[in-house]
């Protein structure tokens, strides 16, 4: 079976977001769309995990997580439970911590959906949290301009991984199309 992406969109985000449809669209132009899975993430934690894992099953174990802000939380979290490889996109270290001010009334950036973000979130995100890695499964791209989170948390929480660090930038990773072709060769996908 040959190696498949699986992109895990942010917080209020979707298949829809820039970096979700340029990542489809590369692998698509280069005939190989098969390969590429996006799903919709519930705003619940645990439904997110058990939509990623179901992903996760019919690869044979031939997956490369592509997580960004809480997807790459996700992707941690699931790289450490089934050994597989990730990319993390500026990614949330401790949403339990950082979406706290965030509780009460939501809204889906891209599909409208309301829903309420409550203390039962941030329990099941602290449940999910790793507090050691193995770096060899990661490569962590990063911009310092980052408003959202402080991308000298993940650098630090990810010492050792295979990093790159861009000056500037923003949360949403402007320069994520420059990266395209080194988050495939990590996958093992080659041009």
């Amino acid at each position: 079976m040959s190696t498949r992406i699986i992109y895990l969109h942010g917080f209020n985000s979707s298949p829809q977001s820039t970096k979700a449809r340029h990542l489809g669209d590369v692998l698509a132009a280069r005939g190989e769309r098969d390969r590429y899975a996006c799903p919709e993430l519930p705003p619940a934690p645990c439904d997110a995990i058990a939509l990623i894992e179901a992903e996760l099953a019919g690869t044979g174990g031939q997956a490369t997580l592509v997580g960004s802000s809480l997807g790459g939380f996700y992707a941690t979290w699931l790289a450490e439970k089934h050994g597989c490889r990730a990319v993390l996109i500026n990614p949330a270290v401790l949403p339990h911590v950082g979406l706290r001010a965030y509780l009460g009334p939501q809204q889906n950036l891209y599909t409208g959906e309301a829903y309420q973000l409550t203390a039962d979130h941030l329990r099941q995100w602290q449940g999910l949290y790793c507090e050691t890695v193995t770096p060899s499964r990661y490569l962590l791209l990063l911009e310092t301009g980052d408003e959202v989170l402080d991308y000298r948390v993940a650098r630090q929480h990810y010492a050792g991984a295979q990093q790159v660090v861009v000056e500037g930038g923003d949360h949403q990773f402007r320069s994520f199309s420059q990266h395209v072709e080194l988050i495939l060769r990590f996958a093992g996908i080659e041009s």
